[in-house]
């Protein structure tokens, strides 16, 4: 193929894509890429994306073709699209979906569109601790508390699963947002908002109820919850980062919905509320007082019957809120993000038990239609020193990124800023 020299993408084989900011495709190429690529980096010139199996899976899982990808990148590259590329989209795009988990009076099962694909994951040891008694040649009997288990071990295996099998009726709880919010301001949801709460409620159906709705700051992520909140109308639990947070969640609750101040508690290190509404943060659920003890709040998760649980932030959420999220599989689950990358990799549990990617704005969207402030971006490169070159460059590679984001160069122009 001959280059195409006025196209903005350069595609690597190590399955990184290179966008030039400054060609005039830039801004359409960076949309149609966005679904199934990650963002790693955006400095002035040159962004950087990957895909990998997880960016595929997410964009499988909202209904985005391996036949769609494939010739957006044809279209747009510079050199041409690596035949290893081409096949590995349609290899891991075409995954998704293969195993499902599906409920059947009153039990759980792992189904297959081939029986022989059930055949080859049933004959690992790790899939065969998490299966019950029941087999059959198109399914096998799942025991109630393995469904978190086993999709994350499937997914190591590289199957995602499909989970339909729907969830335990909650609490019921009236929750209404208001058109005058007792501020006294007109409230409506914005269209992307809107957009965002159908993606994830899906109609009530099985389709929906769990997964992750990624959004940039400002766009009002809390809003988004609100309304999901007023779509689901069970009693709710609400995870968060920080005190402040909490604080911020339970005012918007009590000035756009029509939840009274008696509905709503706080479960902080400094009070502990358990209300139809209870807003906490990561830290109290993740306390102990000492390495041995059990973590004591964790808890909360079964004190009410709750039939949604919001994880704001959802890139933050420490490994024991994982473990005990892998427990609760049959509630409705919310995660709220501006990014789906996390420090400790663990990107797969988010998809597994959280859930998988049901919308995403971006962020020059939202700039354009003037709901967020104008980001202004430079890149400015700190060198090292040379010993903490030599230590960065042989470091592997979650330590580089650590030992680069802590060079101490950068504190005096951060002082100078």
């Amino acid at each position: 193929m001959q280059p195409r020299l006025e196209n903005p993408l350069i595609i690597q084989s190590d399955r990184t894509l290179l966008l030039e900011v400054q060609n005039p495709l830039y801004e359409e190429v960076r949309e149609k890429i966005a679904p199934f690529a990650e963002l790693l980096k955006s400095p002035e010139y040159i962004h950087t994306y990957r895909i990998t199996p997880l960016s595929l899976w997410n964009a499988a899982s909202a209904g985005m073709k391996a036949e769609e990808m494939v010739a957006i990148l044809e279209r747009y590259a510079k050199y041409g699209l690596p035949e290893s590329i081409r096949k590995d989209i349609y290899d891991q795009v075409g995954r998704f979906g293969l195993l499902k988990i599906e409920a059947d009076q009153g039990k759980l099962w792992l189904t297959a569109i081939e029986p022989l694909i059930l055949q080859e994951v049933c004959q690992y040891k790790s899939i065969q601790k998490q299966l019950g008694d029941i087999k059959a040649h198109d399914r096998a009997e799942i025991p109630l508390g393995a469904r978190g288990t086993i999709k994350q071990e499937l997914i190591k295996l590289g199957y995602p699963v499909q989970d339909l099998a729907g969830y335990a009726e909650g609490e019921a709880l009236s929750v209404n947002l208001l058109p005058l919010t007792r501020s006294q301001q007109p409230f409506r949801l914005r269209e992307y908002q809107a957009r965002a709460v159908d993606a994830f409620y899906a109609e009530g159906s099985v389709y929906g109820g769990s997964g992750v709705l990624v959004l940039p700051c400002g766009a009002g992520k809390t809003i988004i919850g609100l309304a999901v909140m007023a779509k689901v109308k069970m009693e709710t639990l609400i995870l968060t980062t920080n005190g402040t947070s909490v604080r911020q969640w339970i005012r918007e609750i009590l000035d756009k919905t029509d939840l009274k101040a008696e509905d709503v508690g706080e479960y902080t290190g400094e009070r502990k509320e358990v209300r139809p509404v209870t807003v906490a943060t990561y830290q109290i659920l993740t306390y102990r007082s000492n390495r041995e003890e059990q973590y004591p709040h964790l808890s909360l998760f079964n004190q009410r019957n709750w039939g949604l649980i919001i994880y704001d932030e959802v890139h933050l959420l420490p490994a024991p809120v994982f473990r005990i999220t892998a427990d609760i599989q049959a509630k409705r689950r919310l995660g709220l993000t501006a990014t789906l990358v996390r420090e400790d990799g663990r990107e797969e549990d988010v998809f597994t038990l959280i859930g998988s990617k049901k919308a995403e704005v971006q962020w020059k969207e939202l700039e354009q239609q003037g709901w967020i402030a104008e980001a202004l971006c430079k890149e400015i490169r700190i060198p090292m020193e040379s010993a903490l070159r030599e230590r960065y460059v042989t470091a592997d590679l979650r330590n580089k990124y650590r030992i680069a984001a802590e060079n101490p160069k950068k504190l005096p122009l951060i002082r100078k800023l």
